[in-house]
């Protein structure tokens, strides 16, 4: 793998990211959230800020290519805000993401409330539909649990 190809994984709570680091995950988020996906709703929610929530973010030469956050819940974690930069899709940087927040979420369930479509997407790591499809800001989503992982014997 070249050095130009070299894609950074980077995990923080708010309190340690950086003014420029911020401003970039919320830029994506709301360049596919609010502009791509055309919803018109208040992104920044109070929650980034939590004690308890993680941020994680694949980057690249300084830009963020993929991010998620996982929320503190109590018991259940929650996995949102799920986003792949349009240029940077179909690489599987969702899926790396994913996959290092059940690491850090460990071996609690989790929840996320996935757009109607990627089912099958959460569905590769164990979550299964856990109640009707619902539309939220014009797009389809559904509930999805991961149980905890059985013990390992």
């Amino acid at each position: 793998m070249s050095a130009e190809a070299r894609y950074d994984l980077c995990l923080a709570s708010f309190a340690d990211l950086d003014a420029a680091t911020l401003y970039a995950i919320l830029r994506l988020r709301s360049e596919v959230f609010v502009v791509e996906q055309d919803c018109v709703y208040l992104d920044p929610d109070g929650r980034d800020a939590e004690p308890g929530t993680r941020h994680l973010w694949i980057e690249r030469a300084g830009a963020i290519r993929a991010y998620l956050r996982i929320l503190d819940d109590g018991d259940v974690p929650r996995i949102g805000r799920v986003v792949t930069a349009p240029d940077a899709r179909g690489g599987g940087l969702a899926g790396t993401l994913v996959t290092e927040a059940l690491k850090v979420i460990g071996d609690r369930p989790s929840v996320l409330h996935a757009q109607a479509h990627l089912k099958n997407f959460y569905a590769k790591f164990g979550y299964e539909q856990t109640g009707p499809e619902y539309i939220e800001d014009g797009i389809p989503h559904i509930p999805m649990l991961r149980e905890a992982p059985p013990p390992v014997r």
